[in-house]
């Protein structure tokens, strides 16, 4: 396999590489620019063919239109989707197709010669995160980017047009090679596609016998229309109907170097569109240019306005007090922004903004800057004449306002359908931004300018005709160390009923703001219009009073020069609820200025917004219509295109001693070192003097952790003490022995452990050690006493131990008394096995010289010891629900059926890893779970956990009885099985697979069951657990079958189904059906436990209780931690009663047989 390599240098070197010359950027990508691909760079290959699919589960979320994806789909025919594609003759030549993709260069590909390749994986390494990032900025040098957490690489190497390789004509030695990478950032992603020079050497590909141009775009599919119907979305296609377009793919760009195309291609919570890089000249043509005027007309000479900033400082009342040494700028400097300056006044200080920044002087930020806000949402909602409120619990608020043209969107997640639809004439829930950043008139301040953003908000909505009233309470509580504006919102009251599926139109709106000390108000009408989906009630116009408080501090000490009134202006207003994502989103345009009526007399573009300057620049205004664009601070350009100044890497110490600098878009932040904090002013690190626990830090002296107790006391003091069954002075700490004590019963072995002993009862007794009574004798003692009696002569002989005559069989019992499942009769040379009765295992007698492989078939024991001392609690005994929750899995007792949600808690921790499956062994009580991350099989107890490597293993099941382990494999298609440890590993199925996951056992019947979920026949098979009789057991009436779970008790075997939402049961010997329940959500996996089924809810986040006998839903449990739920089982008391059928040798030879062992 090939793989391209770069220099193994550090990613210092490799950017200072980027920066060193202009010129390197103004060649064509080479091959060797590709990102790493191949093997060694950790790629997974896609099977070849000519329309082979693989699906990549991703380590974060790809973000594309305007929906969040988990998972990936490559495909051979250069594209990648996000729902499992249907055959390529649905989609090629016949764009724009149904589904979702990302057409890096789309055509009927080949690459089953062996030449060509296509590689793919996700990648989080911080080398390839930097190196996305790098193309990214350069394409767009207007964007403040977010940092890439995870990357998509894949690459299609030496592909050929299907039907050319072989011919021998020249067109089957032409090959193209490009590149995908997708980087995921936290709120959006953006797509690299990289087409390398001379590797694109065939334009057109054959399809339905006619010549088809290859193409590359991002295709959105179907999407919602009106009327609950569907529509073709977005087709973004990057290259035409001329084949010149695919050519310029590796001769021209969007983001400064040939053959190289940046795209942002979706984000959250506010997607508008597909947007290209903006970069389509080389960088020696791009050279940094001064600073230009803008103007609408021609003019002599440009004239700028400085801006003057006039804020009004805040400040809490009780840090203004009669001016002391305490209260002036030499003890308080700390208090201000770092971007404010300190002045003394006559009875106190204040903090003042400098130059190039606005707000109170607590919280400052940069003149024409983005602003984020982020919060959460709480409360209660009552929607129209519903009796129960909506309830809202930390909803995520997310806002951002391009500053300077004063346009605001707010996006809130997890709305119920039963209240977002309802949601959406309040554009102000979250546009108290827009007031907070509006664009300033001549002579106005917006909020943010006036009162920083530490503030309280209180609003009452009275809705007309209904009189229903909503009260808005809001803390904003300044700006957090990411820059962002934090703010908690709570709801109460009741809502008019707004249909799902209407649409909403709100009015442009004035808004007066009255300004007195500490203290805002406002009161404004809306109007708003509501359009029924079906079009039957026509559109309804209605209306709501609003009326608003904003509370402040101000510094009392500077006086403020503010208009008592400003009007907000309002327009370009759009809301809408998001159904399938189920988020509101508003969007809106806000200006202020004055509150007289008329139209403003200053039309300068940086009054309304129709400038030019970048996002990151504030727009000056000159005379009439002449502007300037300036860079805001901390950003460097000429104002219609500027990029972030990294202060880090330019001035290294401004942070100081002991402290680590951190870039941030506009500006930086200091950390102080582990160890060291700041100092009262605020700016310089000092060594941290607090107190230290040493037990917890683990630098106490005292003995190891399971002899003796560290106890920490207070201050830096702590006390040592040796654990029970230890004796010493806690930092030297010795066993004791209480076998030396006679601790144990006198009929009972006496075993000292570390901290500890164990009680065994003698051969021939039974009980816990403490208390032991002898034994009644088993069958099987009582079958060999009776063959030893049965030759017994009387006389003197019966004074001597009975024997057997010779010939006589005398059956074999274990240390238990249970009977030995292979029985011998010395005498005739013969083995044979016996079931749990003592009764021969019909077909399995061997002769002379061998001996047959046996199951025991006996119930285990009891255990009669060792057993833990009396003080020493045991593990709380009873059945507990064990599921898959991402990177842990947790437990939950039941209490009968029902299930005890209050002490439920994680069992293991398994970070950064995505469990799918879990099992558990009665036997060992082991937990066994696979992980497609590793991928593998894992199996854990107190001790930690065993390892198998596989490829993409899913299900998995343990039969207890014979020890054996199944698991289906979603990437190689098949069912294998291998003992416990892993050893005599088998494929038993590789055929007629195509999405196996769910499998479980019938140990009684030496049965297997498995279902397969692929969309185009799903089904539910079965077999013998060595492979033979495979036979479907059910095909018809099922949709995408994800659950399947065995009851032993009553021989059931039950599935849960996420297509046709469904949970049935069947009786596999009579083939006899029923449902259960139907109109679930989306079950992933399923376990029975007596008459409940429980089953774990991809969409409800939850694990769910069915009744199979009152075929209800009984329960739902909600983990703490809402994500979703994957494998379920249960961890019973004691194993299922159940004798198997099918003896070891039938397994064992086949694997023998095969010479499989991996």
């Amino acid at each position: 396999m090939s793989t391209r390599r770069y220099p193994s240098s550090s990613w210092l070197f490799w950017v200072s590489t980027c920066l060193l010359s202009l010129a390197v950027l103004t060649r064509a990508l080479e091959l060797e620019g590709l990102f790493e691909f191949g093997e060694e760079a950790g790629d997974l290959q896609l099977v070849p063919g000519s329309d082979s699919t693989a699906e990549l589960p991703l380590n974060g979320s790809l973000f594309l239109f305007a929906d969040t994806f988990d998972k990936v789909y490559i495909n051979t025919n250069g594209f990648v989707s996000v729902v499992e594609p249907p055959a390529e003759e649905q989609y090629l030549g016949k764009m724009p197709a149904s589904f979702k993709m990302i057409a890096a260069l789309l055509g009927d590909l080949d690459d089953s010669d062996g030449r060509g390749k296509v590689h793919f994986r996700w990648d989080s390494s911080p080398e390839v995160r930097n190196r996305t990032a790098e193309h990214v900025r350069r394409a767009f040098p207007r964007d403040d980017p977010e940092e890439p957490v995870g990357v998509l690489i894949v690459t299609w190497e030496n592909m050929a047009a299907r039907g050319t390789p072989g011919r021998g004509d020249g067109l089957d030695t032409k090959r193209n090679t490009f590149q995908l990478v997708v980087a995921s950032m936290e709120l959006s992603s953006c797509a690299i596609l990289l087409y390398p020079r001379d590797r694109l050497q065939f334009l057109s590909t054959p399809v339905g016998g006619e010549s088809k141009l290859l193409e590359a775009g991002f295709n959105e599919g179907l999407v919602a229309g009106w009327w609950w119907s569907e529509k073709q979305g977005t087709y973004f296609r990057t290259t035409t109907d001329e084949e010149t377009s695919i050519r310029e793919l590796t001769e021209k760009t969007n983001s400064g170097q040939n053959g190289v195309w940046v795209y942002e291609i979706g984000s959250s919570p506010i997607f508008v569109a597909i947007t290209p890089g903006m970069v389509t000249t080389l960088p020696e043509e791009d050279a940094i240019k001064p600073p230009v005027t803008l103007s609408p007309r021609r003019s002599e000479k440009p004239q700028v306005v400085p801006q003057e900033t006039d804020e009004s400082p805040t400040e809490t009342p009780n840090e203004y007090r009669p001016i002391t040494a305490e209260y002036t700028c030499a003890l308080n400097r700390h208090k201000c922004s770092a971007f404010a300056d300190c002045r003394d006044y006559s009875n106190g200080y204040c903090c003042h903004c400098r130059p190039g920044f606005y707000g109170n002087g607590k919280d400052c930020v940069a003149e024409g800057k983005p602003q984020r806000m982020n919060g959460k949402v709480n409360g209660r909602v009552f929607v129209g004449n519903s009796p129960s409120p909506v309830e809202l619990s930390n909803n995520d608020l997310h806002s951002y306002v391009v500053a300077n043209d004063g346009r605001a969107y707010v996006a809130i997640s997890n709305i119920p359908d039963s209240l977002g639809p309802s949601l959406q004439p309040l554009s102000s829930l979250g546009g108290v931004i827009g007031w907070a950043f509006a664009l300033e008139q001549p002579g106005y301040q917006n909020g943010f300018s006036l009162i920083g953003g530490m503030f309280s908000r209180q609003a009452e909505v009275i809705f007309q005709p209904g009189n229903e009233r909503l009260s808005i309470k809001q803390q904003f509580t300044g700006i957090d160390e990411h820059d962002h504006l934090v703010v908690s919102t709570e709801l109460e009251g009741r809502v008019p009923a707004v249909p799902l599926g209407s649409s909403v139109q709100i009015s442009p709106y004035k808004e007066i703001y009255q300004y007195d000390t500490n203290l805002i108000t406002s009161s404004s009408n809306r109007d708003y219009t509501v359009t029924s989906p079906h079009g039957g009630g026509g559109a309804q116009t209605r209306s709501y009073q609003w009326r608003q408080t904003i509370s402040f501090q101000s510094c009392p000490h500077a006086e403020a020069a503010t208009a008592a009134t400003q009007q907000l202006s309002v327009d370009q207003i759009f809301v809408m609820f998001d159904a399938d994502n189920h988020l509101i989103r508003y969007a809106m345009s806000n200006k202020i200025g004055s509150a007289h009526n008329g139209r403003p007399s200053a039309q300068n573009p940086c009054f309304t917004g129709r400038h030019g300057c970048d996002i990151n620049a504030v727009c000056r205004p000159g005379d009439g219509l002449r502007f300037t664009c300036q860079c805001a601070t901390g950003f460097n350009g000429d104002g219609r295109y500027c990029h972030d100044v990294d202060e880090c890497r330019e001035t290294p110490q401004v942070c100081g001693p002991n402290a680590v600098c951190s870039n941030q878009p506009g500006t930086f932040r200091c950390e102080c070192l582990s160890g060291f904090v700041f100092a009262s002013e605020g700016r310089t690190c000092i060594e941290e003097t607090r107190p230290v626990d040493h037990c917890q830090r683990g630098s106490h002296d005292c003995d190891a952790a399971d002899r003796a107790l560290c106890s920490y006391t207070g201050g830096s003091a702590f006390v040592c003490s040796c654990l029970p069954g230890f004796v010493g002075d806690g930092r030297v700490c010795q066993d004791v022995d209480e076998c030396q004590q006679d601790r144990c019963h006198h009929d009972a072995f006496c075993s000292n452990t570390q901290g500890s002993y164990n009680c065994q009862c003698r051969p021939g007794f039974h009980g816990d050690g403490f208390q032991c009574r002898p034994r009644e004798k088993t069958p099987c003692e009582r079958h060999r006493e009776s063959a030893q009696a049965a030759t017994s002569s009387s006389g003197i002989f019966s004074f001597f131990r009975p024997r057997p005559a010779v010939g006589q069989y005398v059956p074999q019992c274990d240390r238990h008394g249970a009977y030995e499942p292979t029985q011998c009769h010395a005498s005739i040379g013969q083995c044979w096995c016996v079931d749990a009765s003592g009764q021969e295992v019909p077909n399995t007698r061997t002769g002379p010289g061998s001996t047959p492989l046996c199951i025991d078939q006996a119930v285990t024991p009891a255990p009669v010891g060792p057993t833990p001392r009396p003080d020493v609690h045991p593990v709380a005994p009873g059945t507990h629900l064990l599921f898959a929750q991402s990177g842990k899995i947790e437990h939950v007792p039941l209490d009968g059926y029902d299930i005890k949600k209050e002490e439920a808690k994680p069992l293991l921790h398994i970070p950064d890893r995505v469990v799918i499956a879990v099992a558990y062994d009665c036997v060992e009580k082991m937990v066994y779970w696979t992980d497609i991350t590793g991928p593998a099989i894992s199996r854990a107890s107190l001790s930690g956990g065993d390892i198998i490597p596989l490829q993409s293993p899913e299900g998995i099941a343990i039969d207890h009885v014979a020890r054996l382990l199944f698991w289906t494999d979603s990437m190689r298609d098949t069912v294998e099985v291998s003992k416990l440890d892993g050893s005599q590993r088998r494929v038993l199925f590789d055929t007629d697979l195509i999405n196996p996951r769910p499998i479980v056992t019938n140990p009684a019947y030496g049965r297997l069951y498995w279902a397969d979920w692929n969309r185009d026949g799903p089904k539910i098979e079965m077999s013998n657990m060595d492979g033979t009789d495979r036979t479907v057991l059910v095909k018809d009436d099922l949709g995408l079958p994800n659950g399947l779970t065995f009851d032993l008790e009553d021989q059931q075997l039950c599935w849960a189904d996420a297509g046709t939402r469904k949970v049935e049961c069947m009786d596999p010997h009579r083939r006899l059906r029923r449902q259960i329940v139907e109109g679930i959500q989306y079950p992933f996996a399923l376990v029975s436990f007596g008459r409940k089924l429980y089953y774990t809810d991809w969409r409800r986040e939850a694990v769910v209780a069915v009744d199979r006998h009152s075929e209800k839903e009984t329960e739902e449990f909600l983990p703490q931690r809402r994500s979703r739920l994957y494998g379920i089982t249960t961890t019973p008391t004691q194993c299922p009663q159940g004798t198997a059928t099918l003896p070891l040798t039938s397994y064992t030879s086949r694997c023998k047989e095969e010479s499989i062992n991996r």
